[in-house]
């Protein structure tokens, strides 16, 4: 079948619930013969997933799909793909305007739809709505998910900081709603977090012609990939800094670990890679928001793999490796950014600085090196 009998499907995030519902009523309203379809996780507790469909003029069909797994984003996946080929058979539909619950992530309902839609659904974009006088507030909320009644399966980890900063990050496009207790330093705030994203008023007609604008989902998920993720860039503007520190030496595992919590409270966001001397190899990843941080292996540093493995390796890794490909270590680097109102960037970068190896430390080598004290192998091993 032929691009032209192929369902748009534009999928619309986020955690500021009433901006999203406004954004998905502002495509229905402009975007003729659209339907929107939307999995309600609230029941998922007692076993249920409430699936309803609607276009401008509300609400079409309502019905219940069970859980898989006592999983909620597993019901929804599992119910997803097949409501929208549905939707597709009909012909009756010219956009699709999936709806996600509040804590699901956009990245993987949008590779299921992606690898499972077929000849019969084309992924056109993914939008996350922002209100912008929320957007510090829901990125310093430490809370788990499920304290805030948000959770998608009994064992849901996240945080709301977290989740709500991979919601906003993943995007191509950040549909903003108006409200008048949103200042400068709100919208500083969400130009440095996401500075390659198209910002689009909700209001505003581009927000149709976004929608079917077209997504690269793989080139999105190697964006919020720790190895090659795009990084923003230093700035500051209306009180709001981001600030990039980049070293090519590795951090000793014990004082790093010491100031974990100043590091985590320093900035409202931030994330990046790093090089534990303990372990030379391992590519390791940053990620904290809301003062909760988690770190895991993100697999080898490309130095430290033999030349016949890099084959292996997608093309997106091996470029940003030769980007920062340092004569001595190759990609292994230090790469944080830190993002928030009111940064000390001085007091950071030397509370960072104070945590690599000495000259003395550096000098002695790998070998020894590997007999610093392990700190973060129960943070790292637990993972």
């Amino acid at each position: 079948m032929g691009h032209e009998q192929q369902l748009p499907v534009v999928i619309v995030a986020g955690l500021h619930a009433e901006a999203r519902t406004q954004v998905v009523d502002r495509l229905l309203h402009a975007v003729q013969g659209s339907v929107a379809l939307h999995h309600d996780l609230a029941g998922a507790p007692d076993g249920t997933v409430l699936r309803l469909i609607r276009d401008a003029s509300g609400t079409l069909s309502r019905g219940e799909t069970p859980l898989v797994n006592d999983c909620a984003c597993c019901a929804l996946r599992e119910d997803l793909v097949p409501e929208l080929r549905r939707l597709a058979d009909s012909g009756l539909a010219r956009l699709a305007v999936v709806e996600l619950w509040d804590s699901v992530e956009p990245k993987a309902m949008a590779e299921v739809i992606a690898e499972h839609g077929g000849d019969r659904l084309a992924l056109t974009n993914v939008i996350t709505a922002v209100d912008p006088a929320l957007i510090l507030p829901y990125l310093a909320n430490g809370d788990d998910l499920a304290e805030a009644g948000l959770a998608a399966a009994p064992t849901d980890q996240r945080t709301v900081g977290d989740t709500w900063a991979r919601q906003l990050e993943y995007a191509p496009v950040l549909a903003v709603v108006d409200n008048d207790e949103a200042d400068d330093e709100d919208r500083a705030l969400l130009a440095q977090l996401h500075p390659t994203a198209l910002r689009v008023p909700a209001a505003s007609p581009e927000l149709a012609r976004a929608a079917f604008a077209g997504i690269d989902v793989e080139a999105a998920a190697a964006a919020q990939h720790p190895a090659c993720a795009l990084l923003p860039q230093d700035a500051d503007e209306a009180g709001v800094t981001t600030f990039v520190w980049r070293r090519h030496r590795p951090f000793h595992p014990e004082r790093l670990y010491q100031a974990l919590e100043d590091l985590c409270c320093a900035a409202a966001r931030s994330r990046g890679r790093f090089w534990l001397a303990d372990r030379p190899d391992t590519l390791l990843a940053w990620d904290a928001a809301g003062g909760a941080l988690c770190v895991e292996s993100a697999g080898p540093w490309l130095a430290s793999l033999p030349d016949a493995a890099w084959e292996m390796v997608p093309p997106m890794r091996r470029a940003a490796a030769a980007l920062d490909w340092h004569p001595e270590h190759g990609d292994c680097c230090q790469h944080l950014v830190f993002t928030s109102p009111g940064l000390d960037r001085d007091g950071l970068e030397r509370l960072l600085d104070s945590c690599l190896l000495t000259d003395a430390e550096y000098a002695s080598g790998r070998e020894a090196w590997k007999h610093l004290p392990a700190a973060f192998d129960a943070l790292l091993d637990a993972a």
